[in-house]
């Protein structure tokens, strides 16, 4: 009870003004429910006039969905009204238009002589609502913000450690040089480039040279290799996902187009992307927007695309396996990345490059490339060029253990190694083949490949000028079986 002087008499006036002035809504109802005191405030929250309400059940403030459980608990109240609890719970009222509004409300029992009356005491706490669904909203955000760095910071670390694999361009054959020219005209443009070339000629080295010589320089270059992707995760892959979009899905993931933003995005083996996936992919590219999988919200990036393949393109747009939009759309800039076999100048820059890595590496001396094995690494064809070179020199460092590199350390067949210079060797004879044939003659020649070297796919697909993972698909196009595991093969 509020402490009162004796001689302080309040009037039906003065308690409506103290009402009126408090900050909170007051309804009062008797015991049937029914409305028989409220104040400006109250009316106010609810959109009523004055006295619109008097008389009014007390449920038609609020939504159907409270009014059972109200009901029981009112009946409680009538029972036991000293016991009832004081607290403010928040609820949803109903307005006069049927709409509902966030507030805060407790009932109190307010005894008057012999007649029970309830009052409840109304806060609207819209203001407050709309600051905690921000907070969370907020909240959410940067979370999902930090799930996007950690993804981005995963990535780069992974870029880190494979860039620089090939080391920087090296190399001053005519051939190498047209390359570069190239690379420097298209470099300060957006234009999209399409750079083709046999498996392991460095196309990821000039998608890196071209960024790097770009105003997008600053900005992240985003690698995907689209060959590795499986078909249900390409949207999800490129385009990112909500959080339970799909089994799985159990956080925001960031797309590789995101990732690339303002900056470079490599589309690695672009070849190898579904046709029917292709459609999704050229949307992209031509309105640089897209939605993550599970979120209707629109994203727009500025990314410049360069993308790489060994696949000849033409021949599959006119085989029905490649889009022709998509095709010209890529191709907006092409730079044909010559094989080794024609930069036959570059090689023993190249092999003494990789020497010094590996020394470096394995805390050696760097060995010297005597004469006549300078002379064996330009006589040989390279079918698997740049990477092969890498792998036969790192492996021959580790033999030598920093002494002098031998013969035999290169492991390069002789019959091989003189390939690009006989027009006699198996490996010259099966490489023009596959070179000259069409796809009927193309699968008879691998097939005979294959008889030639007693099944073994790294000898096939070395004498084809192919990698193994080129020859594999080619394999598959046609309907060759592979090798079964346990098979010598």
């Amino acid at each position: 009870m509020p402490t009162v002087r004796d001689d302080l008499v309040l009037n039906s006036a003065h308690l409506s003004y103290l009402l009126d002035t408090a900050g909170d809504g007051f309804v009062v109802c008797d015991a049937a429910q029914s409305i028989v005191l409220i104040n400006k405030q109250a009316e106010r929250i609810f959109g009523y006039g004055e006295g619109e309400l008097l008389g009014a059940s007390v449920q038609c403030l609020m939504p159907e969905r409270y009014r059972a459980r109200h009901e029981t608990a009112f009946v409680d109240r009538l029972q036991d009204p000293a016991g009832m609890p004081i607290r403010y719970v928040e609820a949803h009222g109903l307005r006069k238009e049927e709409t509902e509004v966030p507030i805060e409300v407790r009932f109190t029992y307010t005894p008057l002589g012999d007649t029970v009356y309830f009052t409840g005491s109304v806060r609207d706490v819209t203001a407050q609502v709309a600051v905690r669904e921000e907070l969370q909203r907020r909240a959410k955000e940067i979370e999902r913000l930090k799930d996007a760095l950690e993804q981005e910071r995963d990535y780069l670390r992974e870029e880190v450690r494979t860039s620089g694999r090939f080391g920087d361009i090296i190399g001053d054959s005519p051939a190498l040089r047209m390359v570069l020219a190239q690379i420097e005209a298209v470099a300060k443009t957006n234009a999209t480039v399409l750079v083709t070339g046999e498996s392991g000629v460095g196309k990821e080295l000039v998608a890196r040279a071209i960024h790097t010589a770009s105003p997008r320089a600053d900005a992240p270059l985003v690698k995907v290799n689209c060959g590795s992707i499986p078909k249900g995760l390409f949207e999800s892959e490129f385009f990112g996902h909500r959080k339970g979009a799909f089994t799985g899905a159990v956080r925001d993931r960031v797309g590789r187009f995101r990732l690339a933003h303002r900056g470079t995005l490599f589309l690695d083996e672009v070849g190898e992307i579904p046709f029917e996936l292709q459609a999704k992919l050229l949307r992209v590219l031509q309105e640089q927007e897209f939605e993550p999988v599970g979120d209707e919200r629109t994203q727009r990036v500025d990314v410049r695309i360069v993308a790489a393949t060994n696949r000849d393109l033409p021949k599959e747009v006119a085989e029905g396996r490649f889009r022709e939009d998509l095709f010209y759309r890529l191709g907006v800039f092409p730079i044909a990345v010559p094989p080794l076999r024609e930069r036959v100048e570059d090689i023993l820059p190249l092999a003494l490059h990789f020497l010094e890595l590996a020394a470096q590496e394995l805390n050696i001396t760097r060995p010297d490339v005597p004469k006549s094995l300078a002379s064996r690494l330009q006589s040989y064809a390279w079918p698997g060029n740049i990477r092969e070179l890498q792998h036969v020199i790192e492996r021959a460092s580790i033999l030598s253990g920093g002494g002098p590199l031998r013969a035999e350390m290169l492991s390069l067949p002789v019959a091989q190694g003189t390939a690009r210079l006989s027009s006699h060797s198996s490996t010259g004879s099966f490489a023009s083949r596959l070179r000259a044939s069409s796809s009927a003659e193309e699968a008879a020649t691998i097939c005979a490949a294959l008889e030639e070297h007693s099944g073994n796919v790294q000898q096939t697909a070395r004498s084809l000028g192919l990698s193994r993972q080129a020859l594999y698909r080619r394999m598959e196009k046609h309907g060759i079986p592979r090798p079964q595991r346990g098979d010598p093969r």
